[in-house]
């Protein structure tokens, strides 16, 4: 009796167990994903902080240059940049492994639904960065390079600035997720459409505000982060009233049915139905 307990313990054990091996193994190929990308990236550290750099470098004045404070600054900081570059080079890798961690557990329908919003979230966010890099920083560097008093040299430290453009990347990145989070508010129920576009008003002001917070304290970048957040809204809008048009003709589509199926039934046939309903295929004989 006891060696039948034992199996039956065992048993229940095992799900578990594989279940965290299958963890380890995916945390596993994650680290080590990210650690080969940094390999590949670390011996070009100098480059890419250079390249991180350019926009401020182009509207620094001549003959100027950026600075470290601290001893190690140096190497520390190009060392952090590639270490979160790889991470961020690795991101789809990265949902990937927790996709097909995660994905055995769930439905059909909610496997078609997954999917496509970490992909879309992923490469919105990927947009937001390039967005930042290529659009707000030009502008926002050449603005505060501008309104430096006389007197005053401009000598950024690459450790701060490397602070400075990771909240940025991130202010963006995440601000581009706009259309997904609208478009899963609506989905789960919490929201409609129409009380979004009720809620319009509300939406940009706190879109500014949004900006004023996550952005250096000059008009320009409050307005870069906050028009695409507000255009962005207005997408996510838009396609979530797909969400409703589906659900409308389900509903359409149900009562349709519901009205073609009552019609056809007696109330003899009715109570019969009712007292000895049909035996489905699938379930068990007598």
């Amino acid at each position: 009796m006891s060696d039948i307990e034992e199996n039956d313990g065992l048993g229940k054990e095992e799900p578990l167990i594989s279940h965290l091996i299958e963890m380890r193994d995916r945390l596993v190929r994650m680290v080590i994903a990210i650690l080969v990308l940094f390999i590949c990236l670390f011996p070009f550290n100098n480059t890419i902080y250079t390249w991180l750099a350019d926009p401020l470098l182009k509207h620094m004045p001549e003959g100027s240059s950026m600075i470290a404070i601290e001893v190690a600054s140096p190497f520390l900081i190009p060392f952090k940049l590639v270490l979160m570059l790889s991470v961020f080079i690795a991101v789809p890798f990265l949902l990937y492994q927790l996709w097909a961690f995660v994905a055995p557990g769930l439905y059909k329908h909610e496997k078609r639904l997954v999917m496509p919003l970490v992909v879309s979230s992923t490469m919105l966010f990927y947009t937001g960065v390039l967005f930042a890099y290529y659009v707000v920083f030009p502008l926002v560097f050449g603005f505060l390079t501008g309104v430096a008093p006389d007197g005053v040299e401009v000598a950024t430290d690459i450790g701060k600035y490397l602070d400075f453009v990771i909240l940025i990347f991130f202010a963006f990145g995440i601000a581009f997720e706009v259309p997904v989070a609208t478009y899963i508010l609506v989905l789960l129920g919490l929201t409609t459409p129409d009380n979004l576009v009720k809620k319009r008003p509300y939406i940009i002001v706190g879109a500014f505000v949004i900006g004023m917070v996550l952005t250096p304290p000059d008009i320009i970048s409050q307005t870069l982060l906050a028009i695409p957040m507000w255009i962005l809204f207005e997408i996510g809008v838009f396609l979530s009233r797909g969400i409703e048009r589906d659900r409308k003709r389900k509903a359409d589509a149900e009562e349709k049915q519901h009205r073609n199926v009552v019609p056809g039934m007696g109330p003899s046939s009715s109570s019969n139905s009712i007292a000895a309903p049909s035996r489905s295929d699938d379930e068990p004989g007598p």
